[in-house]
């Protein structure tokens, strides 16, 4: 018999975790109006929740009935629920209630089977009600965020779920060949992507700096690479992943970011150099198979024969990104082989690399289909002659996506969805595969699978990738499985900061790992200074951190404070919420001062205890800054925090004693703000823009 028990430790951290929401919210919640419906903890938000007053008692056993047929991956699924809901052996005296499971048929993930379900909790106990066993693992999902404190004990409300995803592809993608992931990196994953109902793990396996996967007819791949994944680890993968109705989509890029096949088997390549190891640079190498050789797709076919046999999933990308042609163009036997197949441009000179690499995709194609498999690739592999049962992945742009669809052939999104590019989680959560404007028909609409977050792991080792991907990419599995009209970001960050407290319990690091970082840098001094300065730096946007005089290889060891910072500053945003509610309640009209009353004023005073803490900050650092080579270049974003703290601190003194801001003080603040934001070691303080809009308040 299994039960949700009022178990102390439990309850402490359900509580550590509301605390933390609610500090969020309070802030957060000013800023924007609040969600038009009641979603407490859960993330996604389902198409209808209809809450009761009741609730089951404390230590009520649910004793799972099953109504199917026999499938051991669900009676285990439902059993690790359970479990992580803090069940344990129960007293005769409990009460016993049903935990009815009702599904109809053994859902397949690669058959985008259904994944509706409706989940019920009563007095009487609690029902899930699903087509397939994948709705029964999606309703499970949901009920582990249904716990709710109440007193001293943690219990389930009485609620009606119906649920169902807007759209069937939700992906992560996982870069294995830049940095190697251990297959527990993969699994703790896995785990976060089915909390969050993720249902398609991208594994991006080869690249210019590996090929990942043991290959038992062509064994120098991955031998040249050094780390890879046997056989039996991926099988291994294969069946965590199947267990949680996740899909795995194997990615080996062809013809271009094949370095590590080229130093393997050099007769793929297209120009002279020979490559003796993998590529040792994160730069774009612009290197490519020779599309014109039958020996090229001699070798494909004996590889991909194998690795189809291997990954079950009907899907299969063969990449296709990034291949500027100036290596075929280079070569005279290739050109000449392009003009003979018509593939020059109207001034019958330049190579049109388009057609050439149609060729190449139409080619490998067919091979794909000769082994059972759909062939999907990013949205470069789009063109003239492409059949339409490729999968169009876009990562340049939606005009991809849509030229997809127009064109006939299904399409993903990632454009929007790039976790290594450090932007926020609004941002992912404001970007729609369909918004309403979108361009596409009906029946055009209908081929827009859905979308996947990217996590490429130039800067991402397997330390701490975590949390480069969570939980800003449970934002993107909200976006891809709620309804559009769920886009209040102020409820979206309140409910992620409670998921991120589960995914921690799950097994994922992406709390624990920079904090051990943080303390491995701070040394033997207190590691609170540290913390603090840590707190509100991000990594610098985009791909600068490749151009800020700091030269990164495979082997760059990813250990300073810029990777101990987070991808996203939750201080910098909750004091952002706090600027915020001073914009709405501390206006004035056009005739007498600003007054800070009620909520505004208990703002004030947090914001002024944040600013203290921050000013004062630098002069704690100074020892450990001037001591440590490693933190010596973030000396001047310590100082800047200090700095800008001291004009927020200004401007507050000015609204606590209800004047407005000189006009030549706030213009002088400004023009020091402008001085200071300035990056160092490949992070920028995520707080200035906060503190010029504390300035600029009128």
């Amino acid at each position: 018999m299994l039960r949700i028990p009022h178990l102390t430790a439990l309850l402490r951290r359900f509580s550590a975790l509301l605390a933390a929401a609610l500090l969020l919210a309070t802030s957060a919640v000013l800023a924007q109006p609040a969600a038009t419906a009641d979603t407490r903890n859960l993330l996604p938000v389902p198409t209808t929740v209809r809450w009761g007053t009741a609730t089951l008692k404390p230590k009520t056993v649910l004793r799972p009935l099953f109504q199917g047929p026999p499938d051991s991956v669900t009676t285990a699924a439902v059993t690790r629920t359970l479990a992580r809901m803090g069940v344990q052996a129960s007293a005769k005296s409990t009460p016993v209630l049903p935990l009815q499971i009702n599904y109809g048929k053994v859902g397949r993930p690669e058959q985008f089977d259904e994944e509706r379900y409706s989940l019920r909790v009563t007095p009487t106990g609690v029902t899930i009600d699903a087509p397939t066993s994948l709705g029964v693992l999606r309703a499970l999902a949901t009920l582990e965020q249904l716990p709710q404190a109440a007193g001293r004990h943690l219990v389930l409300s009485e609620v009606d779920i119906q649920d169902q995803p807007r759209f069937a592809w939700r992906g992560l993608l996982i870069d294995a060949a830049r940095h190697f992931m251990p297959v527990s990196v993969i699994k703790r994953n896995l785990d976060a992507m089915a909390a969050t109902k993720l249902n398609v793990l991208h594994w991006h396996l080869s690249d210019d700096q590996g090929f990942r996967v043991e290959s038992k007819t062509l064994p120098r791949l991955h031998e040249v690479s050094g780390q890879y994944y046997t056989q039996a680890q991926v099988r291994e993968v294969l069946r965590y992943a199947a267990a949680r109705g996740i899909r795995v989509v194997p990615e080996f890029d062809v013809p271009g970011h094949t370095i590590a096949w080229q130093a393997a088997y050099p007769i793929l390549a297209s120009g002279d150099t020979l490559y003796k190891t993998v590529y040792q640079s994160w730069r774009l190498a612009n290197v490519a198979f020779d599309p014109t050789k039958e020996t090229t797709y001699k070798l494909l076919d004996t590889l991909f024969g194998e690795m189809t046999a291997l990954f079950p999933d009907p899907y299969f990308h063969i990449g296709g990104d990034e291949n500027d042609g100036r290596q075929w163009r280079g070569n005279p036997r290739i050109m000449a082989f392009a003009k003979a197949k018509k593939m020059l441009k109207p001034d019958g000179k330049t190579l049109d690399k388009h057609a050439l690499q149609t060729y190449f995709n139409r080619r490998v194609l067919s091979i794909l289909t000769k082994y059972n498999k759909q062939m999907v690739g990013w949205d470069e592999i789009l063109g003239p002659g492409l059949p339409k049962n490729a999968i169009i992945q876009s990562w340049r742009g939606k005009k991809g996506l849509y030229d997809a669809a127009k064109a006939g052939n299904r399409a993903i999104l990632s454009n929007g969805y790039y976790l290594d590019l450090y932007l926020s989680a609004a941002n992912a959560y404001g970007t729609d595969p369909l918004p309403a404007d979108n361009p596409l028909t009906p029946a055009q609409q209908k081929l827009i699978l859905g979308g996947e977050a990217t996590m490429w792991s130039e800067f991402a080792d397997s330390v701490i990738v975590d949390s480069r991907i969570w939980p800003r990419a449970a934002a993107v599995a909200e976006r891809l499985w709620s309804a559009r009209d769920v886009n209040n970001s102020a409820d979206m960050y309140r409910r992620l900061a409670i998921v991120s407290r589960q995914l921690e319990g799950l097994g994922l690091q992406h709390r624990s790992a920079p904090e051990q970082l943080l303390r491995q840098l701070a040394g033997p001094t207190d590691v609170a200074p540290l913390r603090t300065l840590a707190q509100v730096l991000e990594p610098v946007k985009e791909y600068k951190r490749h151009f800020q005089g700091f030269t990164y290889t495979p082997g760059t060891p990813l250990n300073r404070l810029v990777d101990a910072a987070p991808a996203e500053s939750d201080v910098a945003r909750d004091f952002n919420c706090m600027v915020d509610s001073l914009t709405i309640y501390a206006k004035s009209d056009s005739y007498g001062p600003i007054f800070l009353v009620g909520d505004s004023r208990r703002t004030a005073l947090a914001m002024r205890q944040q600013l203290q803490t921050w000013q004062a900050n630098h002069s704690r650092l100074i020892p450990r800054l001037g001591s440590s080579p490693s933190l010596t270049e973030y000396a001047p974003l310590s100082a800047t925090l200090s700095a800008v703290a001291a004009l927020g601190l200004e401007r507050l003194a000015l609204l606590k004693k209800q004047q407005k801001p000189d006009a030549e003080w706030q213009a002088s603040a400004l023009k020091q703000l402008d001085a200071l934001n300035k990056p160092a070691g490949q992070t920028e303080l995520a707080v200035l823009p906060a503190i010029r809009r504390l300035v600029e308040l009128k």
